[in-house]
């Protein structure tokens, strides 16, 4: 059994800084690709970042232009985001995801493997 946790949320000023962490237990981290989604309060979720089993492919979703940088520490089985320059429309439920083909895919559906989220909160 897989179980993803993800910690790292709370509150911050528009302009800060978070980083949040993904612990990964179960399996064979170091062979999955991963994901970082996010869900606002009435909205659909959406894709904020991805890497790859290696580490050396990583993808961004068009909102993130520069601020965020996910990143992997496989002898830890973790996996970060590391987001600057926080907006209030980056509020949300943050979730990281697994999939064990080892790649980044854009859409939920591609993830086997959920964590329960963690709450990011921007303040103006």
């Amino acid at each position: 059994q897989v179980q993803l946790v993800e910690s790292g949320g709370g509150l911050v000023q528009a302009g800060g800084s978070l980083n949040l962490s993904c612990v990964v237990s179960g399996r064979t981290f170091s062979s999955y690709g991963m994901g970082w989604f996010r869900q606002a309060s009435g909205k659909e979720r959406e894709f904020v970042a991805g890497i790859s089993w290696s580490g050396t492919s990583t993808y961004y979703g068009d909102f993130v232009k520069g601020r965020f940088t996910i990143s992997r520490d496989d002898a830890k089985n973790t996996m970060y985001l590391q987001m600057n320059s926080l907006k209030p429309e980056d509020t949300a439920v943050y979730s990281c995801a697994a999939e064990p083909m080892g790649t980044w895919v854009v859409t939920d559906t591609g993830y086997d493997y959920w964590g329960q989220g963690t709450q990011v909160t921007v303040s103006s």
